[in-house]
């Protein structure tokens, strides 16, 4: 059997995932219109941006399947856009970009590994892609320093929050025994 193959119980579980986490980004929406306290350093904004990057590396982490963090984000950037999100249809494409960078990790590792640094390069690359296309989109003005740093505190908050917070999640949902007909739930769970 292709190791590859998405079965049901990975669709279902993907799409759980993607669908939890649409919602939440719609809350989440609501914490980065009211964070005006970023006013003196815009850029500092981008910390929050790892709420928006959970599903990229979680998607992996659990599905262990080639396309996981590319749907688990996509989705759940389609339900935030489909509840109301401000930016609109943009939503999707930061879905589609932030999907394919936090995968690319571990694509690299060709899906056989789940360890603590596949989960933080994730984080952070899906958070460099965030930032990247918040410069591109919404701060072309920003100044060298400025856009530098939006696309580095982006990543910082990709690789904590993402990262690091999704690894953190997976352990604490395997110990549960939810996660039973994953690997992520079979096998110890290493750094």
């Amino acid at each position: 059997m292709d190791s590859n193959r998405w079965r049901t119980v990975d669709i279902v579980v993907a799409a759980v995932i993607a669908v939890a986490f649409g919602v939440i980004f719609f809350a989440w929406n609501n914490v980065w219109e009211v964070s005006s306290a970023f006013n003196g350093f815009p850029p500092l904004r981008a910390l929050l941006n790892g709420v928006w990057l959970v599903p990229a590396v979680l998607g992996p982490l659990v599905v262990r399947k080639p396309g996981a963090g590319l749907f688990t984000e996509t989705v759940a950037a389609v339900i935030s856009a489909v509840l109301g999100s401000p930016w609109g249809l943009i939503t999707v494409l930061y879905g589609l970009f932030q999907g394919v960078a936090g995968e690319a990790a571990f694509a690299a590792t060709f899906y056989r590994s789940s360890r603590l640094p596949v989960a933080l390069a994730g984080g952070a690359l899906a958070g460099a892609a965030a930032g990247f296309l918040d410069v591109a989109i919404y701060y072309p003005n920003y100044s060298l320093t400025w856009r530098l740093a939006q696309i580095g505190l982006s990543a910082l908050s990709g690789l904590v929050v993402a990262g690091l917070g999704s690894w953190a999640l997976t352990l604490a949902l395997a110990r549960t025994g939810v996660l039973d007909r994953f690997p992520s739930g079979r096998e110890r769970v290493t750094v």
